[in-house]
């Protein structure tokens, strides 16, 4: 494709880990230009100083400037994207992807006379919307694999009764900012539980599950620290009356046109997923209760590589573009 034809990429926030992903990823899809990646911490540095395994791959300076793109990522903390967009002077035509919690419930931000209505970003929910939409809300990564692993069967309504899951995720997800609960000392060989059935996630799952099912659902979530870097490791479970076949049956329909979730008849482990877009699902059947586990990267397909599978989706490219990317289990 040629410069002229390539979507013009800005990234906000570039300088952390769903930015430096984004980088990584968005420098060998073909169909894009950088344009820019901002940020106020490395202003004037080079990209590949800072990130220097992309030394030779990417020859631009991160910048506190807001360059004209087609598409801009917001990879800035929670609660700073809504004030951003506010101040920053962003043309009303460039369309938007926000990788932080503040537009997940489908909100909207008025701009002077105009007004960005989102659209939540998980493709295997509502993938035509996103075809269609100019701004896109990103999910969260425990929102990813929780709703991959359940929508089949809120969408089949085959679940009796309560939803529990528990989740257990790298120490990427945190941010690159350390703090007493992510820096190496103390996280290494250690494990820990938070925000037990109170995650922020929970309220994108519920507002999502409400979009496939009138029935309400008690999700009863913990979600735990792991020592390791990145990836989502979750297991959910709730009584079902339904047989394998017809369970097998519900989760391949549903997903027979989404590439990116693939289930497997066999037993799966977290490094078949990290450093891909997948979501890797298995399903078991125990004494009447449908056990099922999900696995992510959750900085590609819980972040940046699911925002460019939105980006694809917006600008009318191939979903998979740049995002054929291969793990690595040894």
């Amino acid at each position: 494709m040629s410069t002229k034809n390539k979507i013009k990429v800005g990234i906000v926030g570039a300088s952390g880990y769903t930015g430096g992903e984004l980088l990584r990823l968005l420098v060998h899809h073909d169909g894009v230009e950088i344009v820019f990646a901002y940020s106020t911490t490395n202003n004037g540095k080079l990209v590949s100083d800072v990130y220097t395994d992309l030394i030779d791959e990417i020859n631009i300076e991160f910048t506190n400037t807001i360059k004209e793109s087609d598409v801009i990522f917001l990879c800035q903390g929670h609660g700073k994207s809504y004030d951003f967009l506010l101040t920053s002077s962003i043309n009303q035509k460039t369309k938007i992807i926000d990788l932080s919690q503040d537009f997940r419930l489908e909100k909207s931000i008025t701009i002077g006379n105009n007004k960005r209505k989102f659209t939540y970003g998980l493709p295997e929910l509502q993938k035509n919307l996103i075809k269609s939409s100019k701004n896109i809300a990103n999910p969260g990564c425990f929102a990813t694999a929780l709703q991959l692993a359940l929508l089949p069967s809120i969408n089949s309504n085959i679940i009796n009764g309560e939803i529990h899951s528990n989740a257990i995720t790298g120490s990427t997800g945190a941010g690159i900012i350390p703090s007493n609960t992510t820096h190496y000392s103390w996280r290494n060989n250690n494990v820990s539980s938070y925000k037990e059935f109170n995650h922020q996630h929970l309220h994108e799952i519920k507002y999502s599950f409400n979009k496939k099912s009138k029935q309400n659902y008690n999700l009863n979530l913990i979600t735990v620290r792991g020592s390791f870097s990145r990836g989502i490791f979750c297991t959910s479970y709730f009584n079902c009356e339904s047989d394998m076949n017809t369970i097998k049956n519900i989760y391949k329909q549903y997903y027979h046109d989404h590439p990116f979730v693939i289930i497997s008849e066999n037993e799966i482990n977290l490094k078949q997923v990290v450093n891909t877009n997948k979501c890797m699902l298995h399903l078991t059947l125990i004494n009447g209760k449908l056990l099922i586990t999900s696995i992510i990267d959750n900085l590609i397909k819980g972040a940046s590589g699911q925002a460019i599978q939105n980006m694809n989706l917006m600008f009318g490219l191939k979903e998979t573009e740049g995002l054929r990317l291969k793990s690595s289990i040894f």
